[in-house]
């Protein structure tokens, strides 16, 4: 029984997942993703007890994926600690060029709900990119840059800017240009045996 409540819980996020990502979350009613899950809305609503709730949830469910794909990016490439960051935005470069791709599921969903701050898909959005921040101040951290933290917190600035902008103008080069910038900010932090 657990298994399969799971098992529709887990459907029903794949649907909002891929509906609230393409299409945003005001304009994808309830109905569609219970339609895509293949199941009653009435079987959506005793898992969730709101829309709000499920948008919470589908923010939630993206938070450690995207987290994974960077880390991934930043652990697979070769160098010092300037060459993984910019793995990391040509890496997103990369992927914001699909043809699929809408935005930053976080920014759109925040930009969707801005007029409700406390709303727990904002909360859900922010710990999301406080983790991204956190994550990047880990590294630097490791990496014995001076002002780690600092460090961190611009490097994000950048990624979110260059995120924002690729949704506005659909040219990577300007995630690789903050990824260009975001090196030399972390090269300036290194200790002068490093580079």
């Amino acid at each position: 029984m657990t298994d399969t409540k799971n098992n529709t819980k887990r459907r029903i996020i794949e649907a909002a997942n891929s509906l609230f990502y393409m299409t945003g979350i005001r304009a994808t009613s309830v109905d569609a993703i219970a339609e895509k899950a293949g199941i009653t809305k009435r079987t959506l609503y005793y898992h969730f007890q709101s829309k709000d709730e499920l948008i919470t949830e589908y923010l939630s469910s993206r938070d450690q994926l995207n987290l994974h794909v960077y880390k991934k990016w930043f652990d697979e490439q070769e160098g010092d600690i300037t060459d993984k960051i910019r793995a990391v935005f040509n890496g997103i470069a990369e992927i914001t060029s699909h043809p699929k791709w809408r935005g930053c599921g976080f920014q759109r969903t925040a930009g969707e709900l801005a007029n409700k701050p406390g709303h727990p898909a904002i909360k859900a959005a922010s710990l999301h990119k406080k983790n991204v921040e956190s994550w990047l101040s880990e590294e630097f951290c490791h990496g014995s840059l001076k002002n780690a933290e600092v460090t961190a917190r611009y490097v994000f600035l950048l990624l979110e800017g260059a995120l924002s902008t690729m949704l506005v103008h659909h040219d990577p080069v300007y995630i690789r240009e903050s990824g260009n910038a975001a090196a030399l900010l972390v090269a300036h932090e290194m200790p002068p045996e490093d580079h």
